[in-house]
């Protein structure tokens, strides 16, 4: 049996700001793009929710439900340390680590030895160093799988935490709203409505063909979480800095016109990789690489300029074939990749 925990930081980045400025505690605060412009909020703190400002809100309607909402531009490298520093104490108990965010990951502590095995204990210790070590809070939901433990850090948020024993696991699905089900938005919430369906507990008695009807292969993970059933690993995260893909030839190609004929599969499944690796948003290079038939190779990129464009492909493999005019026996084409926290960056527009 996994025991998982999931670490949600409150108001992360206004929770830094608060800290470094204690002036700021008592004001409704939020991070973000100015309200005379065309920004949208990154956080708001607790103060500011009251009002009803939110993330992902434009900031000047958040102005106008909160006149006296202060507006932070945002400082990355403080948050971006402030991440990397709870991580820290992470790895003090597993290195089984999934990073969701700056501000959020799963742990899987199944085998860790801390506190006699005790998840709680864990994370209850957790919770304690970074706020004296940080000087923010965090919240975090103890359970036996990442749907549990992840709706479990809401439930006693800010500041909180919840544990959910095999115990009480099932009384605990019950009561979970289906808007707390990841994947489940806004025309999904009004589908479940009509059909009844609130909470999990109204979901489990709804047969699995009819799920199936509204909501496709979906149907059978709605249905599974409603269950409490969530099999899936905490995933150790590592930077992604290329997709690619290489074809390696049972027959050398031995001319530039042989390899361009090839080209056109290989960034058919190039498409593939990058759509299911969901990653198009961080492409910032084109990437080509030849091996030739004595293992000799070159290797060539491209920024990229406006959309994506396959003829790209075809100039960078000319110009490469013709470095050293040889059979080529291997072909890659590829993207290489922003790291994920600099593109962050551009989804709020701090100064």
């Amino acid at each position: 049996m996994r025991k998982v925990i999931h670490i949600d930081a409150d108001c992360f980045y206004a929770a830094v700001e608060m800290r470094d400025d204690p002036s700021l505690k008592d004001l409704p605060v939020a991070i973000g793009g100015p309200s005379n412009s065309r920004g949208v909020l990154a956080t708001a703190n607790y103060k500011a929710r009251e009002f009803g400002v939110r993330s992902a809100m434009p900031s000047s309607l958040a102005k106008r439900l909160c006149p006296d909402l202060l507006i932070i531009p945002g400082n990355m490298s403080k948050y971006r340390e402030a991440s990397q520093q709870m991580h820290e104490i992470f790895r003090d108990y597993t290195d089984i680590i999934e990073p969701l965010s700056l501000d959020e990951a799963y742990l899987d502590v199944s085998n860790s030895t801390a506190f006699g095995g005790s998840a709680t204990r864990i994370a209850q210790d957790i919770r304690k160093r970074i706020e004296c070590s940080i000087g923010i809070t965090v919240s975090a939901g103890v359970a036996t799988n990442k749907f549990l433990a992840k709706v479990a850090s809401d439930w006693n948020k800010p500041n909180g935490i919840k544990a959910v024993t095999p115990d009480e696991l099932q009384s605990f699905v019950e009561n979970i709203p289906v808007a707390r089900i990841s994947g489940v938005g806004k025309v999904a919430q009004e589908k479940l409505q009509r059909m009844g369906v609130v909470a999990c507990r109204d979901l489990k008695a709804v047969p699995l063909e009819q799920l199936i009807k509204s909501f496709g292969s979906m149907a059978y993970r709605l249905l599974q979480f409603s269950q409490g059933i969530d099999d899936r690993p905490v995933q150790v995260s590592r930077e992604r800095k290329s997709v690619s893909v290489e074809h390696t030839f049972a027959y050398d190609l031995n001319s530039v016109d042989e390899s361009v004929v090839q080209l056109p599969n290989i960034l058919e499944e190039l498409k593939i990789r990058v759509k299911r690796n969901r990653c198009e948003q961080h492409i910032c290079k084109y990437y080509l690489k030849l091996k030739f038939n004595d293992f000799t190779q070159t290797t060539i990129e491209r920024p990229i300029v406006g959309k994506l464009e396959d003829s790209v492909f075809t100039a960078l493999l000319i110009e490469a074939h013709a470095r050293h005019n040889k059979p080529v026996r291997l072909i890659g084409a590829g993207y290489r990749l922003t790291p994920p926290i600099l593109k962050q960056l551009e989804l709020f527009p701090f100064h």
